[in-house]
């Protein structure tokens, strides 16, 4: 399966936007769209139709971050209730453990998890001020 494109579902009056522009960045996302399209608990889902500001620790200045998907759902007991997801490799959601030698490979690894670390923390709080739910999944929550 290729890396990116466009996901057709099954289900456009799910989707919130354009049902007909539905980008995925990875075989993972692919997998989750396909759930949350097919889903019946699923009443509306979002893909990175939604920004949140944060401040980057690498050049400590504001971005726009673009949660992979928002989604709203029917509990168990008949509530709505709202989640945001982020999908990433397991590896990325784990602080680099130090190195003797600072490889470029390392230095970018360390980047990546300051960044990551800034975003998820400003996800967090803008979920928490609407009564919502952060959730990362990696590829062990997709029994890969």
């Amino acid at each position: 399966m290729a890396y990116s494109g466009l996901f057709k579902p099954k289900h456009p009056e799910k989707y919130v936007g354009d049902p007909t522009n539905i980008v995925y960045r990875s075989s993972w996302e692919v997998k989750v769209m396909s759930w949350l399209d097919n889903n019946d608990s699923i009443i509306t889902w979002a893909s990175e139709e939604l920004f949140i500001p944060y401040i980057s620790p690498v050049d400590n200045r504001w971005h726009r971050y673009f949660p992979d998907f928002l989604v709203k759902y029917r509990t168990k007991d008949n509530k709505l209730s709202t989640m945001m997801l982020e999908v990433k490799p397991k590896k990325q959601t784990a602080q680099p453990e130090l190195q003797k030698r600072k490889t470029k490979q390392f230095i970018n690894e360390v980047k990546t998890w300051g960044v990551n670390q800034a975003k998820w923390k400003a996800a967090n709080e803008y979920c928490l001020d609407r009564g919502w739910e952060f959730k990362l999944i990696t590829e062990d929550h997709l029994g890969l």
